[in-house]
Order: structure tokens, then C-alpha cells, then sequence
């Protein structure tokens, strides 16, 4: 009897992790749905992946939806955030400071493994900077699944149980209601800003191009509402699938040193996060939930999500994102050519 496709059996893991959040009522059931029906299917040995360019595009649909967020109103009040953006590289160094460590001596990585695991910056990118200076690829790309897994998942419950945020209002106005027009914009500003951006080898292509594309386009008048609920719910849909199945094929040595080291590591930056989010909120005076999804070092992508359903300043909490990665990459090939061994 033939296997079922790799891509087909990722689908059913998919929609039976949706089915089952619906089912139980539990928040974002179209983000962790996804997540953690393929991680599931995954530890049983399933053969997943991923969705390759379908799953790149729609992303793509989130740059279009932060985009949009940024207006000259926006704009006026961006100098107002400085003092909550100046702690975003002390973020960093704080983080990099006890992630190492810990992977290089108490987990026993290699120097470069270690490094690039520690760092909060993009996934691609630190794969691509670690794999450069002679890192375990795998071993990073479980960490950081880990790492992004952890906070994407615990964040929605802390603020639905604990703060009683609503994460249950659609994340837009329905497609019946945005103008042809405006739609045809978005999707050509989706493509050519993801395709723009990969031919000058930005970072972050499929979500930074399409957001400086869209939010050009918002500051000119040409758009003026995010995407429609509908793709975005898609958007989320397929960001937990790109998740999920990263962790196809584990072993259980990888699932007992790599994914255990991800979900320690974790733990220590949910304890850095919540130190500085109390610390920001107090002197910035700056939402607490604004603040809160600033300082969460999930991925750029999955706490943008958060962010739109739950009714936060999209463009405060995706400029700070933004930041840690600029950071990230423009310090960590430095650092750790400095702190290699000789």
C-alpha cells in the first residue's frame, strides 16, 4: 500500500490540530492548531513537510497586514517610542549573554551551534549565519522551532486566562467588504514586494518586502484597511504548519538534547521577557499588552499574528521585532568571530 505524500499527511495534521483547538475552545485555533497537530504527528514518526512556495506566499499576506498599520499617524508617534526601542538591543545582549552559555556549557554545543541557538534573531538567518561558521543546521533549527513553539503557544493562553485578553474578534473587517481594488493591490503587493525583496537578499524577504511595499502604499492612499479575516486566518494556518513540521523526522536523541535544550532555553526567556516587560512598562507607561508581545522573543511572524487578534499596536510591537533581528544581524557574525576560539 502506497505512503501517503508527505504534504497530504502535513495537511491532515494540520486540520486535525484545528479541529481538536475548536473543538476544545482553546485560543488561536488556527495558528496552534497547525503547530501542534504537526508536532504530534511528527513525534509518531510521520513524514511531514512543509508547504514550500504556497506556504512562503501566504506569509506574505502578513507583510501586506502589518503594512498597512503603518500611516502617517504612525509615523508622528514613532519618535515617542525611543525609550521603549533603546531597550531592545539590551534585550539582546541580555539574552545572548545567558543563552550561551548555557548551550556551550551546559548542553555542550559547539561553538557556533551554541552561539547562533542563543541568538533571538530570524530563523532562516541564523541558520544561514551558523551553517556559514560550521554549525549543526539541525540541531539550530530544532532549538529555535523549540524556542518560537514554547512562547507562541504559552503566550496566547497567559493572555486569555490570565489577563483575559479576547482572542476570539476577527483579525479584519470579511473579504465581502474590502474593495476589488484594494484586494488586487495587496496580492500584487504581497508578490512583488516578497519577490523584490529576495533579489537584494534582504532578510525576511516574504514578510519585509511586502511590508515596506504595503506600508508605501498606505502612506500614499491607496490602501487603507488590512487584509481581509479570511487570509489572514489562512496566513496563520500555514505559519503553524511551518512550524509544526520542521520537527519531521526527529530522532529520539534529537528530541531528548536538542528539543530539551529549546524548551529549557525557553524557560529562561520567558523569565528575561517578563523582567524586562515589567521594567518597560514601568518607565515607558506604554500598554502593558503593546509591551508584553514587544518582549516575547517568539518569531517576527507568529507574534504579529498575536498582536492583530488581539487588538494590539501592530506597528509598536512588529517595529520592535524588527529591531531585535536588525540587531541580531548586524551583530552576531562580529560577536562571534570575537569570541570563536583563536
Amino acid at each position: 500500500m502506497r505512503r501517503a505524500p508527505p504534504r497530504l499527511l502535513t495537511l491532515v495534521a494540520a486540520v486535525l490540530g484545528t479541529a481538536a483547538f475548536l473543538a476544545g475552545g482553546l485560543p488561536l485555533p488556527l495558528l496552534l492548531g497547525p503547530m501542534l497537530g504537526c508536532l504530534v504527528f511528527a513525534l509518531a514518526g510521520a513524514p511531514l513537510k512543509g508547504m514550500g512556495t504556497l506556504g512562503t506566499f501566504m506569509r506574505t499576506f502578513l507583510g501586506v497586514a502589518i503594512g498597512a498599520t503603518v500611516t502617517p499617524e504612525f509615523l508622528r508617534e514613532l519618535p515617542s517610542h525611543g525609550p521603549t526601542l533603546m531597550m531592545v538591543p539590551v534585550f539582546v545582549l541580555v539574552i545572548g549573554g545567558i543563552g550561551y552559555p548555557f548551550f556551550r556549557r551546559v548542553m555542550g554545543f559547539d561553538h557556533p551551534t551554541a552561539f547562533y541557538s542563543a541568538m533571538p534573531g530570524g530563523l532562516q538567518d541564523m541558520l544561514i549565519f551558523g551553517e556559514e561558521a560550521g554549525g549543526d543546521v539541525r540541531a539550530m533549527s530544532l532549538v529555535h522551532a523549540t524556542r518560537v513553539l514554547v512562547i507562541v503557544t504559552a503566550a496566547p493562553f497567559l493572555l486569555t486566562f490570565v489577563y483575559g485578553a479576547n482572542l476570539t474578534r476577527p483579525p479584519g473587517v470579511p473579504f465581502s467588504d474590502v474593495p476589488p481594488n484594494e484586494l488586487a493591490l495587496m496580492v500584487a503587493a504581497g508578490l512583488l514586494g516578497w519577490k523584490g525583496a529576495e533579489r537584494i537578499g534582504l532578510f525576511g524577504a516574504s514578510i519585509l518586502g511586502p511590508l515596506i511595499l504595503t506600508a508605501m502604499l498606505s502612506l500614499s492612499g491607496f490602501i487603507n484597511q488590512r487584509p481581509p479575516a479570511e487570509i489572514i486566518w489562512a496566513a496563520q494556518f500555514f505559519i503553524g504548519i511551518a512550524v509544526g513540521s520542521k520537527y519531521a523526522g526527529i530522532t529520539a536523541r534529537e528530541l531528548r538534547v536538542d528539543v530539551g535544550a529549546g524548551f529549557a532555553f525557553a524557560a529562561l526567556l520567558a523569565l528575561i521577557s517578563l523582567g524586562f516587560i515589567e521594567v518597560v512598562q514601568v518607565v515607558s507607561g506604554a500598554p502593558f499588552l503593546d509591551v508584553m508581545l514587544s518582549f516575547l522573543p517568539g518569531g517576527q511572524a507568529e507574534m504579529a499574528v498575536i498582536a492583530i487578534v488581539t487588538g494590539a499596536d501592530v506597528a509598536f510591537v512588529v517595529a520592535h521585532h524588527l529591531l531585535r533581528i536588525f540587531v541580531v544581524i548586524l551583530s552576531a557574525p562580529v560577536i562571534a568571530r570575537l569570541l570563536g576560539p583563536r
